[in-house]
Parts: C-alpha cells; structure tokens; sequence
C-alpha cells in the first residue's frame, strides 16, 4: 500500500515515535512522510527522499509555561503564508505520491488531505485520550479551562478518523467507537536497554525558559543530577549539564535512579517502561502534560509537582523505593502488541 504519514514538528516526541512506526511499515509499504520543523530535520536524516516539508504550529513558551495569546498571535501572523505553502506542497505530493491510506499522528495537513481524497485515515497517538475516554483523575478548578481548551481542540483537530490507535501507559474508559489502546511506542534502543540503578538523576525539560531549574537542583543536597534540554556541557554544582546526544541520553536514562522532567509523554512512557519513578512537573497550561502527571501519581509510580521547589523533589526522593514496588509491575512486550494491531488494520483496508 501507499500511506502518507503526518507528523507534527512542536517537540520531538512525535518524531521519535513515528519513527518506530515508519520502519516497520516500510517492510511491506511505500511510505511517504510530511512534517515540519525539527521534527522534518530529523525525519528526513532518517528517510531521505521519502520526507516533504510543511508549515505546522509552534508554541511561545515563557517561564516554563505556554503563553496562549502570544502562541495564538504568532499563529494567526504566520497562517496565511503558511497555508499558501502547505497548499504548494500538496500539489508537488499529488502529482508524485497518491496515497491509499493516511497516518497521522494528530498532524492536521495529512489528515486533510486524507479526506479530500476520501482515503481511510488511522490516527496514531496518545493526546486523542482526551476525547476519546473518561479520565478518572481529579482535575482542579484551576485546570478546567485547559482540559475543556485541550479536549476540543482533540475533538477537532483530526475528527472522524477510521479508527483511532490511542498509546498510553495508563487505563481509562474508552468511550466512542472505531477506538482501542496501544502501549507506548518504544524506540529499539530503549527497548534493548539494560536497567541499572546507578548514583544519579537524570533532569530532562524541553523548554529552556525554566532558568532556574539548576538553582533549585542544587538546594537538593547529596544528589546528582545529569541535566539535558539547555545543549551546553557545563557543570553548575551538583547539576552536570549535556548537549544532546541520543546515545548518551539513553544510557544515562537506562542507569539513571529516577528522572525528573516536565509532562511531555515520549520520556514518560519510556522511563515508565525501564522501571525508573518519575517525578513530573508539567508545563503550565498544557492539559496534556498535567494528565500525564496526574497518572503518574495515581498509579504511584512517581510525584506530581504543581510548583517546581527542592521541598518536592526531595519528597520525590525519599520515596523511591514506594514509588519503585509499583512501577516494578508494569509490563509490555516491546512493540509486538503495536504492530499487529495496525498490520490488522492495514490489512483492512488493502
């Protein structure tokens, strides 16, 4: 078959992930990919001549949290030039590459043009468990208006899918139809990685506007923190801070004695999976990351911090070993559950 496959650029969670489900589709399909910014840098290393480069969102951060006019302004500022340039590209795609199918991976253009070609779509990802389920965690007042913001958005970002593949590592309700749960997408080396507890935590954010994040650390005596997301090589007290490197930033995680990050998914899921508590700090205004969080609560498998202060972390690591009896019991075999499902529902449609 022919499948187009969309991917967002904001973070790299949704790369990294696609990039697990890409290569296992190429075995038996002709694929194609759209995406933007760095997530089609990385995308397009990965698959060369496969990756078309589109205009997607990016969000304005600012001390560690979302700013929603400013995004919303940059948006509307940047929309029509960049809708004339998704448009261009569409064509060069239609006269190239006319899918049979469509992935997407909450990614809005794709999906469009799924539709307009009345091609079956499948969206793959976590974020659709906000409209798709019933969550039972406790959502405060003060969260109300992201969850409703963050579920609408859901709601129409890429409606009325063929089916809908939701990756979570937590339970809930599954409440529509044409809907069903995959584990977390892994990449082969995190699934090949040996667990090990070794003398450090590892500190991940993915927006650099937290400046005092290594102050905060080092108020934590007796700890080490191994500290990615500001890409400079720099030790600040008990914080040694790391350019990016995927090789390193494994094994650091893999040996690490808990992580510490904020709510993004990806790192989530893949700490969760090598048995390391997680003590999560979401980005402010971001439904996503504070359902993440909440989870990892309430499955006891880490902290929920509502303000990033030493006075939480080292609650957070005092409890490891609470924390530990409980994330010792999940389980999940790779990606096997994964594949078939979507090899199932591939062939569905051939």
């Amino acid at each position: 078959m022919k499948i187009l496959y969309g991917v967002p650029g904001e973070g790299m969670g949704h790369a990294t992930r696609s990039k697990v489900i890409i290569t296992h589709l190429l075995e038996n399909h002709d694929v194609r990919i759209v995406s933007s910014n760095r997530a089609f840098e990385f995308l397009n290393k990965q698959f060369p001549n496969r990756v078309y480069e589109i205009k997607g969102l990016n969000f304005v951060y600012k001390d560690g949290g979302i700013e929603k006019l400013k995004t919303l302004q940059s948006i509307l500022k940047k929309s029509p030039h960049d809708l004339f340039e998704n448009i261009t590209t569409y064509k060069k795609i239609h006269k190239e590459f006319i899918p049979d199918i469509v992935i997407t991976d909450f990614e809005t253009s794709a999906y469009l043009y799924g539709k307009f070609l009345k091609v079956p779509i499948i969206d793959v990802d976590n974020i659709q468990v906000l409209s798709r389920c019933k969550l039972d965690i406790k959502i405060p007042s003060e969260e109300k208006f992201n969850y409703n913001l963050a579920k609408t958005i859901c709601k129409y970002r890429v409606p009325d899918c063929n089916h809908y593949l939701l990756s979570t590592f937590f339970d809930s309700k599954i409440i529509k139809e044409n809907t069903e749960f995959i584990p977390p997408i892994l990449r082969n080396e995190i699934i090949n990685a040996k667990t090990v507890y070794q003398n450090h935590i590892l500190v991940y954010q993915t927006s650099s506007s937290q400046q005092n994040l290594t102050k905060i650390l080092n108020e934590v005596e007796n700890e080490k923190f191994l500290v990615y997301g500001f890409n400079i090589d720099e030790v600040k007290g008990n914080c040694i801070l790391k350019k990016f490197s995927e090789d390193g930033f494994i094994n650091d995680l893999a040996t690490s004695n808990a992580v510490i990050t904020n709510g993004g998914y990806s790192l989530i899921s893949e700490a969760v999976y090598l048995k390391k508590p997680v003590c999560s700090f979401p980005i402010k205004n971001q439904f996503e990351q504070f359902m993440n969080a909440a989870y990892i609560e309430k499955l006891s498998y880490g902290k929920h911090l509502t303000e990033f202060n030493s006075k939480g972390i080292s609650e957070f690591l005092d409890n490891l070993n609470i924390y530990r009896t409980s994330i010792i019991c999940y389980t999940q075999k790779g990606n096997e559950d994964t594949f078939n499902k979507l090899d199932v529902l591939l062939s569905k449609y051939n």
